[in-house]
């Protein structure tokens, strides 16, 4: 069937509204419900390229709301195994692990199939809950929805996070004696696992697997983790290799690949070359979004060259169609690592009157007030992290947790010392085991003030394929 080509400028239109609309709480469904009382009609297609676009950046609240929208209609919204898989994911990103099994629950039967059950395991993976995780790959492999690679690399994901490369290759063994072909992402998680550990050869072995698998070829996303691997190794003429092939491998004006090479090129401290990259990026799209700036900028911080940043920086605030506290983030963690506590505070104040911050802003302001001692402001910048509208997604860095509690220890603060283990569990992380090993005061504090029983910690660590079930489910919209 031909698309109707009112599709790219209804759901545009839509877009927009939702996304611009000036009083944040009154939500996607009063806009749709606005839009129909305007007279004007939309599809499910429409609606849904509309929540592709809010899950790219983000708006999970938002995208869920227009599901729920689709949900009261049933009689005009048919809804499929593949909305349900995607709903489950925004359910918990929004709700939390223990809203998204409610909802797992509550799906009928008809609908459950391997891309529901991907998505809890997604689900669960992201917010670490390895037994949870383990237990439902067993179930889903009784049920037959293991036959291909996407639930085992989604689990490669989880095992190489947590540094376990004996679970990563022991699921390599089993798809290669189950024969499940192993797809590229399976082979990039592999490259990642070895090379994460220091072990550059045994990489490189995979990477030879990987060019004489003849149904799978190496793409640019390769070259740059393996670039990123070789930087942290300390190999950067091999690094270097890895990035020309990364140039020779861009397709069809993809932005990505483009931010990767400034941020690998600024981490060898190629100055030249980051220069180059940003002309040729600027030449091919005149129109340069937040992520390009934010590439550019880290590079040049990453060289230390705060007077170019600057001067990005400037470029970007008056050119910006909106407001990413990310990049300015940038600038306020150099100032903060210097020690240059005046201009830190005067480049905050110009956050402020340019847009809003976020968790890590005051996160980086908190890493001042703990360098120099002073305990009662570095909780309270905690504090306007929690209150943040993204302080789900948000997690202190264990190191600054280490030594706010270690300055508490010395100064016998026994009360700052509760309000620091307040910020924990107000931020989820108690029972994030991963976590919490990397805060070594835990063990003992724990016995001493008892176990508290908080729901499980969401988000927090990186990894590029987070969400491969979801992002291939919407591929074809």
């Amino acid at each position: 069937m031909i698309r109707s080509v009112e599709h790219p400028v209804t759901w545009k239109a839509i877009y927009k509204r939702i996304s611009f609309m000036g009083n944040p709480e009154k939500g996607a469904i009063e806009v749709l419900n606005q839009w129909e009382n305007e007279g004007k009609s939309v599809t499910k297609w429409e609606l849904s390229r509309v929540v592709k676009e809010m899950r790219k950046y983000g708006s999970y609240k938002l995208a869920l709301e227009i599901y729920k929208w689709m949900n009261n209609r049933p009689e005009r919204f048919r809804i499929s195994s593949s909305d349900a898989a995607i709903q489950l994911d925004l359910v918990s990103k929004v709700h939390g692990i223990s809203g998204a099994e409610d909802y797992f629950k509550n799906i009928p039967n008809k609908l459950l199939d391997n891309r529901v059950y991907g998505s809890l395991l997604n689900a669960y993976v992201r917010a670490r809950m390895l037994e949870k995780a383990e237990s439902l790959l067993v179930e889903m492999k009784n049920k037959d929805y293991a036959r291909h690679a996407l639930p085992f690399n989604v689990m490669m994901n989880l095992y190489t996070s947590l540094k376990n490369q004996e679970k990563v290759e022991s699921l390599v063994s089993e798809m290669m004696e189950n024969k499940i072909d192993l797809d590229l992402y399976s082979y990039n998680i592999w490259i990642s696992s070895r090379g994460s550990l220091g072990s550059v050869e045994k990489m490189e072995e995979v990477y030879e697997k990987l060019i004489l698998d003849g149904s799978v070829n190496p793409d640019w996303t390769t070259y740059s983790r393996m670039a990123t691997l070789y930087i942290k190794n300390k190999e950067f003429e091999k690094a270097k290799d890895c990035l020309r092939k990364v140039e020779t491998l861009i397709t069809n004006r993809d932005r990505i690949p483009y931010h990767y090479l400034l941020t690998h090129y600024g981490g060898i401290g190629e100055k030249k070359e980051v220069q180059r990259i940003w002309e040729s990026y600027k030449t091919i799209f005149p129109y340069i979004p937040n992520t390009a700036y934010q590439a550019i900028i880290s590079s040049f911080i990453r060289m230390d060259d705060i007077e170019e940043s600057e001067h990005l920086y400037e470029e970007w605030v008056s050119r910006k169609s909106s407001f990413d506290a990310r990049i300015g983030n940038l600038l306020l963690g150099w100032y903060v690592r210097n020690e240059l506590v005046e201009k830190a505070e005067s480049f905050l104040e110009e956050m402020l009157k340019v847009g809003k911050p976020n968790s890590n802003t005051w996160e980086i302001v908190a890493e001042g007030h703990i360098k120099e001692q002073r305990v009662s402001d570095a909780l309270s910048c905690f504090e306007k992290a929690l209150s943040d509208e993204t302080s789900s997604f948000w997690r202190p860095k264990p190191v600054n947790i280490e030594l706010l509690y270690n300055i508490c220890e010395q100064k016998n603060d026994e009360e700052s010392k509760e309000a620091l283990f307040e910020v924990l569990r107000k931020a989820q992380v108690l029972e994030d085991e991963v976590y919490m090993s990397l805060v070594p005061f835990y063990k003992l504090s724990k016995s001493e003030n008892g176990s508290q029983k908080v729901k499980e910690s969401e988000g927090g660590y990186e990894e590029e394929a987070a969400d491969m079930l979801l992002n291939e489910l919407q591929t074809s919209i």
